[in-house]
């Protein structure tokens, strides 16, 4: 995956940025490099699924999802858990405190790799889509157990596997 991408654009492999955790923890959060290097400047922008910032092996690392494994170290270091809520960058988790009753609720536990939101819905590019993916959260953290995290990374396995998009459910 890293030869991959430095052959694409010779730029860097990996893309860190600053999430919310587990109470409100801000700690970075480590990827596979799949946007141009110039994508954000500085300014959170949502992410969509065939993102023309992405590149070309860029949308294939999103689609398998493979560019998520980095943040198996944020695992490691206890950061995050393999299944929970998704994490989100600051600047984002507050607009959506104040525009989404209850969204502060999904910091109850640590943010997993992939989640109920995940593989049962598309992208979020909006505040409508942060608020139907926050329904999939809360009902995850109602229903957290044994049993349900299987069914996630079983999901989650398949998604990668097959490479695809949740559904817009």
């Amino acid at each position: 995956i890293a030869l991959a991408i430095k052959l694409c654009d010779g730029g860097p492999v990996f893309y860190s940025q600053d999430r919310v955790g587990q109470n409100g923890q801000i700690f970075r959060l480590h990827k596979f490099r799949t946007m141009r290097t110039d994508a954000e400047n500085g300014k959170s922008v949502w992410a969509t699924p065939n993102d023309p910032r992405a590149t070309l092996v860029g949308r294939w690392l999103r689609r398998s999802r493979l560019d998520e494994l980095p943040q198996l170290y944020n695992v490691l270091v206890g950061q995050m858990s393999i299944v929970g809520p998704r994490p989100e960058r600051p600047d984002i988790v507050r607009e959506l405190c104040e525009k989404l009753p209850y969204y502060g609720e999904r910091h109850l536990v640590k943010p997993g790799v992939t989640g109920w939101a995940q593989i049962s819905f598309r992208y979020g590019a909006s505040i409508e889509d942060a608020k139907r993916k926050l329904q999939f959260d809360l009902y995850y953290l109602k229903h957290m157990s044994f049993e349900l995290d299987t069914i996630i990374l079983f999901r989650t396995l398949g998604r990668v596997e097959l490479g695809g998009e949740a559904s817009s459910r």
